[in-house]
């Protein structure tokens, strides 16, 4: 008997107990035995389901991926769906417009946006360069064009005191919303 065949009879057992019935003589098990129980019952139904997947799995257990996300789709918004993009009046890191546009799509189908591909995009515009923050670590800032276009470095006060980030005002966040598509052009998928 393969194990396949192993897997199939005690399918076949523990669905006659669930069912209250003895598997060996196919009689009904007595209203107060045990097996009768709800839960007992209920485990049992659980049990042959499992064994149900694996048999249609060719006898072997199927594992979950570790990363759910590596089967969406890359991210893509629709003209539709951007026209609820929530714009502000007050300057906001990338990183927050970046979100605003993840919440548009369907997080079960599509991956989050990137920032670093709104970022990216920029350095190739020259609008953002790598440079030296007033704390003294690089990151990216804006150009003198990135400045025009209403980019810009603002001072905020976090836990561990003040910090620099670099803001887009309304024209900037429009000016991405504008040109998505070209942002999300070089996307892989």
């Amino acid at each position: 008997m393969t194990e396949l065949e192993k897997m199939k009879r005690a399918k076949m057992y523990i669905d006659k107990l669930a069912q209250g019935i003895n598997p060996i003589n196919d009689e009904s098990a007595d209203e107060n035995d045990v097996i009768n129980n709800i839960r007992i019952s209920r485990c049992l139904f659980y049990v042959s389901d499992i064994l149900r997947q694996v048999i249609d799995n060719d006898g072997q257990i199927a594992y979950k991926s570790k990363t759910p996300g590596s089967k969406k789709l890359p991210f893509c918004v629709s003209e539709e769906a951007l026209s609820g993009f929530e714009f502000s009046s007050l300057p906001m890191p990338i990183s927050t417009i970046a979100s605003r546009l993840s919440d548009l799509v369907d997080e079960n189908v599509y991956k989050k946006m990137d920032y670093k591909k709104i970022r990216d995009w920029l350095v190739s515009l020259d609008m953002l360069a790598e440079g030296t923050m007033p704390n003294g670590k690089t990151s990216f800032i804006p150009t003198e064009s990135g400045i025009a276009a209403g980019i810009s470095m603002e001072v905020r006060t976090g836990r561990n005191g003040n910090y620099s980030v670099v803001v887009y005002n309304l024209e900037a966040q429009q000016f991405i919303i504008d040109n998505i598509e070209a942002i999300l052009a070089g996307q892989e998928l």
